[in-house]
């Protein structure tokens, strides 16, 4: 009888647990890494057929046509709450990173143009948001699509991308491997960690994890979290890494949620408490990725 092997049952990384490793060390002492992920994404109000997108979005009504209300709530956020958002974080001076769909860039110029001027760093979003990457795709369907999400990045910001994050994290079982033999060297994708780890891909991708446990959408949007309750969730959990040492902190946000007039003085207490702790390292997810493979090359112990 075979022994059952410890961890998940696939091969995509080595399974460890926090008592195995060394914590990692971030620049200049700092205690915990901090990436601010800011959505830009373009929701289609008519995506093709056969195309697959998250079911929990939706409105309170269920699924209907044409989903004007819906679609021009996402909307807003791309006109209006981006740049109270923005606004926020400039006064905080926090670097920006930036998700955003290949058709967003596409779709919103001026939006890219301030994020640009910002100094922001682009991680690629699928093409559109309205269609998940799903082991429903043939391989060659996943390979055109990151092909073409790249072509448009590269194309529109003059570099190639070198994270990826799918539209709500959708990936089959091919897509890491899909994504290292496309030239990408980091992935956001998975929440299954508290800082990143390798994926034995050839060549490997660094996975930056994505918690959703402080993701805006998934607290206040979906499992309703009250909104004052967020400066403390974001708080609580920050103060709690950064007491670990060793740890990276990705706070994902989408403009059409916490860009609402009503919640903007949220975000601002959130980010507040975010920078008033002591030796964190506020980074992009490259410099992140960066930092890690040369950790790691000089110390095995810390994977």
């Amino acid at each position: 009888m075979t022994r059952p092997r410890e961890g998940m049952d696939h091969s995509l990384y080595a399974f460890s647990a926090m008592p195995t490793r060394q914590p990692l060390s971030w620049p200049g002492g700092a205690r915990m890494a901090v990436c601010v992920l800011i959505h830009l994404e373009y929701w289609e109000l008519e995506p093709p057929e056969g195309a697959w997108r998250d079911s929990r979005f939706t409105g309170e009504y269920g699924f209907y046509f044409p989903e004007y209300r819906p679609f021009t709530q996402r909307e807003y956020g791309n006109r209006i709450g981006l740049f109270r958002v923005l606004q926020a974080l400039k006064e905080r001076g926090l670097k920006l990173s930036v998700a955003a769909n290949a058709s967003a860039l596409e779709r919103y110029p001026r939006a890219v143009a301030e994020l640009q001027a910002l100094g922001a760093e682009f991680v690629a979003h699928g093409e559109y948001q309205s269609r998940m990457l799903t082991a429903a795709m043939s391989e060659r369907e996943e390979r055109d699509l990151i092909a073409r999400t790249t072509a448009t990045f590269t194309r529109v910001l003059g570099q190639r991308p070198r994270g990826w994050l799918g539209p709500d994290s959708g990936e089959s079982t091919k897509t890491p491997q899909l994504l290292a033999e496309a030239g990408y060297d980091h992935l956001l994708d998975w929440p299954n960690d508290d800082q990143p780890y390798p994926f034995l891909t050839s060549p490997s991708l660094v996975s930056i994890p994505n918690q959703m446990e402080w993701d805006d959408v998934t607290a206040l949007w979906l499992r309703k979290v009250p909104n004052p309750r967020y400066p403390g969730l974001v708080g609580d959990a920050a103060t709690a890494l950064a007491a670990e040492g060793g740890r990276s902190f990705l706070l994902s946000l989408h403009p059409w949620v916490i860009g609402q007039p009503h919640r903007i003085r949220y975000l601002r207490a959130a980010l507040d408490r975010l920078c008033a702790i002591d030796g964190i390292w506020s980074a992009t997810p490259s410099q992140i990725a960066d930092h890690c493979r040369a950790a790691w090359g000089a110390n095995d112990d810390l994977v």
